[in-house]
């Protein structure tokens, strides 16, 4: 039986998560997508713990007018300056088994730009 889009992804995303591991110095960089939102955070695994997080659901993406490509990058832009501001650089992606491409890449790469190292 072929599976669905849901337990595609899981079965991606435990792949993923195998090699994926974030320490205190360099954090993984969660990305959750839905329909209409993203959301990303910044996970210390060892102590299991967020330092950092944003999200599309924030006033200051809210309020833009914009596609959801557009409220990505933003998101990158705004974790990336929240992240400086706690002092973290490096970063490990986890792109949660969704495919690196239209909102993950846009959030992705307004990250980098943003000085997350990646």
């Amino acid at each position: 039986m072929a599976l669905t889009k849901v337990e595609r992804r899981i079965r991606i995303k435990r792949r993923i998560r195998k090699v994926i591991f974030g320490t205190a110095e360099r954090p993984r960089l969660s990305v959750y997508r839905s329909n209409t939102q993203i959301s990303a955070q910044l996970i210390d695994d060892n102590a299991g713990k967020t330092l950092v997080s944003a999200s599309s659901l924030c006033k200051e993406i809210a309020e833009k007018k914009g596609n959801k490509t557009e409220q990505a990058q933003l998101l990158g832009a705004m974790l990336a300056e929240k992240a400086k501001a706690a002092g973290i650089t490096a970063v490990v992606f986890d792109r949660n088994g969704y495919l690196y491409h239209g909102r993950v890449k846009a959030l992705a790469d307004a990250a980098r730009n943003g000085g997350l190292n990646f």
